[in-house]
C-alpha cells in the first residue's frame, strides 16, 4: 500500500514527462534526469505536458506502485519552477497538490474555517 507520512521523501519532477512511459520508463527518468534511486522508497511525482494529469511512482520493497490521476476538469493550478530537475515536497504538500492543486496553500486553513 502506498502511504504518505511525514517521513516520506517526495520529489516533484520539474519538466513534464511523456505519459506513454510506464514503470520502467519513469524509473529510468528518476535515475538519469533526477539523479535519484527509484528503489530507495521515495515517491516521485510527474505531470504531463498539458498539466491535466499526474503520475506517482514509488517502490515499496516488493515492487513498484504507479498511480495516475487525470483531472476531469481544468488543469494543475501550481507546479514548481526551478533550475533544479526535481523539487522535494513534504507529504502534506503532496496531499494538497493531489486534492487541491496548489501546495503553496499548505499552511492555510481550509476555507470553511476562515473567519470573515
Amino acid at each position: 500500500m502506498l502511504q504518505l507520512t511525514a517521513q516520506s521523501r517526495v520529489f516533484v519532477a520539474i519538466e513534464p514527462a511523456d505519459f506513454r512511459r510506464g514503470i520502467d520508463g519513469l524509473a529510468a527518468l528518476c535515475r538519469q534526469r533526477l539523479g535519484e534511486d527509484p528503489f530507495a522508497g521515495a515517491i516521485f511525482v510527474f505531470r504531463n505536458r498539458r498539466g491535466t494529469a499526474l503520475k506517482l511512482l514509488c517502490y515499496d520493497g516488493q515492487g513498484f506502485w504507479l498511480c495516475q490521476k487525470r483531472f476531469s476538469q481544468g488543469r494543475l493550478n501550481w507546479w514548481p519552477r526551478s533550475a533544479q530537475t526535481a523539487v522535494p515536497l513534504c507529504a502534506r504538500e503532496v496531499q494538497i497538490l493531489l486534492w487541491n492543486g496548489n501546495p503553496e496553500h499548505a499552511g492555510m486553513a481550509d476555507d470553511w474555517r476562515e473567519v470573515v
